[in-house]
């Protein structure tokens, strides 16, 4: 009979990982290694783990983020699997995470350095400046009235050189908005 591999629950302490959503088939002949007390369940294989859960973001004191499948399920419980090499270190003192933009789904989301896709150029930042970074870009997204203030033909466009400011400079919003007007 083949032992059955378990992690020490300590490494997934002040972690960041994204995993990406699969079918639920993918389950088939594993069993629950773990469930916690929110009701997410966990399986585990040497080369990666499954969360079956209904609820992704912070986690305790990790960061586990759900790349939803395209196109995205209708349930509201997802499965999610992550190898176990995408597991990063999270904490709040160092700069560890980058701002990545999707134009096209115009979504904004942070990854971590330690990602193989981060190609150095993006401005790495702590957990708080990130979130305060994304907050900044989703009100851009998704509001207008601030516009107002500049002279502009494509929206669009402003939007976009603004972000991109954002996401490449250390400068703060108030310095690029008046470096534009």
């Amino acid at each position: 009979m083949e032992k059955i591999f378990r992690p020490s629950p300590k490494s997934f302490k002040n972690t960041f990982c994204v995993f990406q959503e699969v079918v639920l088939s993918s389950l088939e002949g594993l069993k629950v290694q773990y469930e916690s007390k929110s009701g997410s369940s966990y399986y585990y294989t040497k080369v990666g783990i499954y969360r079956l859960s209904n609820h992704w973001g912070r986690l305790a004191n990790s960061k586990w983020r759900l790349e939803a499948m395209e196109p995205e399920s209708e349930s509201k419980t997802k499965l999610g699997f992550a190898p176990w090499t995408h597991f990063y270190p999270d904490n709040a003192e160092e700069e560890l995470y980058y701002l990545e933009m999707n134009y096209s789904k115009n979504t904004v989301n942070y990854q971590h350095k330690n990602n193989p896709d981060y190609n150095g150029k993006a401005i790495l930042r702590t957990s708080f400046e990130t979130t305060k970074k994304i907050k900044q870009i989703r009100n851009l997204l998704n509001l207008t009235s601030w516009a107002k203030y500049f002279e502009y033909e494509d929206l669009d466009l402003l939007r976009k050189e603004i972000i991109e400011e954002l996401i490449f400079t250390n400068k703060t919003l108030e310095e690029i908005k008046r470096a534009l007007i």
